[in-house]
C-alpha cells in the first residue's frame, strides 16, 4: 500500500515534470487493408534528467514503464533524459490516484477519469425514458 504523502509527492512531481494526453487521433491498421480509424491515445508521462528518481516512481507505482528518451543524434550539451509512462487503464489508475492531490493538470486528469467512467449504455437497444429524460435536465439545465 502507497502512502498518501508518497502519492502527493509523486502528484507533485507529475504537476512539475508530467504531461498527459487524451485525445484522438487518426491511426492506419495495415491489418484492415490501410482503412483509418479514430482512436484514442490516452496517456501520462513523467520526464527529467534524474534516472534514479524516475525508477523510484516504476518501482512505487508499480506499474507502467521507464525508460531513455532516445535521440536520433543527442546534441553533446543535452543531458540524457528518463521518462516514467503509463497509458490507457494503467493512466486511469493513476489519474484516480492523484486527483485529489494534483493543481496544475486537475482538467487534463479528469479529462481521463471522464473518459472512462462516462454514463455508458448497458448494451441494450431499449432505454428508459425517464432516466434519459432526467440525464437530460442535468446535462442542459436551461432547457
Amino acid at each position: 500500500m502507497i502512502g498518501t504523502d508518497t502519492i502527493a509527492y509523486i502528484a507533485g512531481l507529475f504537476d512539475g515534470e508530467g504531461c498527459v494526453s487524451c485525445k484522438k487521433v487518426k491511426t492506419k491498421r495495415k491489418d484492415r487493408g490501410g482503412k483509418i480509424y479514430d482512436q484514442w491515445y490516452i496517456r501520462c508521462e513523467i520526464a527529467m534528467t534524474d534516472k534514479h528518481v524516475i525508477e523510484w516512481i516504476h518501482e512505487t507505482l508499480a506499474f507502467g514503464w521507464c525508460k531513455e528518451k532516445k535521440y536520433r543524434k543527442r546534441p553533446k550539451h543535452y543531458k540524457r533524459q528518463w521518462r516514467w509512462c503509463c497509458g490507457y487503464r494503467d493512466a486511469l489508475i493513476f489519474a484516480k490516484m492523484i486527483w485529489p492531490y494534483v493543481q496544475v493538470k486537475i482538467h487534463a486528469i479528469e479529462n481521463i477519469i471522464d473518459h472512462y467512467d462516462a454514463i455508458k449504455p448497458d448494451r441494450k437497444n431499449v432505454i428508459d425514458l425517464n432516466t434519459y429524460k432526467q440525464t437530460k435536465r442535468e446535462r442542459c439545465p436551461h432547457n
